[in-house]
């Protein structure tokens, strides 16, 4: 794709300039965070409007994992960034291993940390990064892009929908040309930055509680929830170790200690730690039990129970 024309870019929302933030330049301190703290309150709205085409998604997503396959974000820049963060986070929040979901940015690693603006271009670089990880039909490629053009982007889609995988397209402008590459578009459209282009601010807010959505309310449909709780943390730190004894608490009712050594019994399994304490069953018989309910504590205890 070649680059953008300037009535190209003139074209698009996220690029237009703000009317409502044309002295942001004048105010003193408090008025300008104040005027972008105005801005960022129609996020959230823009992004209610997308609540069906993220709960596709999400229902894509849950597919995938049901048989094996892989959620992965594709990105460049901010876009990228944000889906690596989401990525990252799986793994101790709901206890998957590092390639259930995974998060790839033009320009490999170093443009995590330092920005690789010129490896946004290449549409093949998309696709290659999409081959290096073994695309399958099973997995879910959501490309990221505020602008809604990237070819990094775009190269990715079009690989991913040669390969029959779901494809989900996450920007911010309307009738952005990645929607026209992939099965689900997702489009909340935030209008124009406090920062003429400066598609990391709302833009990117826009997109991280998307991409929020997505993973979580996809674990949450898996089994990673009980209640509101996360039932399959992983006890990787001190901090998440007492969180985890919290969680046996609240779940069950139970006292410290009683959370503590249940813990100690089913090697630090919170999900087979309140098993054992509700259903009142040894660490085997509580794994058995979510095994046969596909990890859903409340099925399993509902099993449990029946006569």
């Amino acid at each position: 794709m070649s680059a953008p024309s300037v009535d190209q870019l003139k074209g698009l929302l996220s690029e237009t300039r703000n009317p409502h933030t044309l002295t942001i330049d004048q105010q003193d301190t408090l008025g300008l965070v104040a005027m972008i703290n105005a801005e960022d309150k129609g996020v959230a709205a823009a992004v209610q409007t997308q609540l069906p085409a993220i709960a596709n998604a999400v229902d894509a997503i849950v597919a995938s994992f049901n048989q094996g396959g892989r959620l992965i974000y594709i990105g460049a820049g901010t876009s990228g960034r944000l889906g690596v963060l989401d990525a990252v986070e799986c793994p101790p929040t709901f206890g998957v291993n590092n390639q259930q979901v995974i998060g790839l940015i033009a320009g490999g690693e170093p443009a995590m940390f330092v920005a690789q603006e010129g490896a946004e271009d290449n549409p093949d670089a998309g696709k290659s990064d999409l081959v290096a990880q073994h695309l399958t039909a099973k997995d879910v490629v959501v490309g990221i892009a505020a602008s809604g053009r990237t070819p990094y982007v775009l190269g990715a889609l079009d690989y991913a929908q040669k390969i029959d995988a779901v494809t989900v397209a996450l920007s911010c402008n309307p009738h952005a040309a990645i929607n026209t590459h992939a099965q689900i578009a997702i489009t909340p459209e935030v209008g124009p930055e406090a920062l003429t282009g400066s598609t990391r601010m709302k833009s990117g807010t826009a997109q991280k509680l998307v991409l929020n959505m997505l993973s979580t309310a996809a674990m949450i449909k898996t089994g990673k929830c009980y209640q509101n709780l996360m039932v399959d943390v992983k006890a990787s730190n001190d901090k998440l170790i007492t969180r985890s004894t919290l969680i046996v608490m609240e779940a069950t009712g139970c006292e410290e200690h009683t959370a503590t050594h249940a813990l100690s019994q089913s090697d630090g399994e919170v999900k087979v730690a309140i098993f054992m304490i509700l259903a009142e069953q040894d660490p085997a018989t509580a794994r058995q039990r979510l095994q046969q309910a596909n990890g859903h504590l409340r099925d399993a205890l509902q099993l449990a129970i029946s006569p």
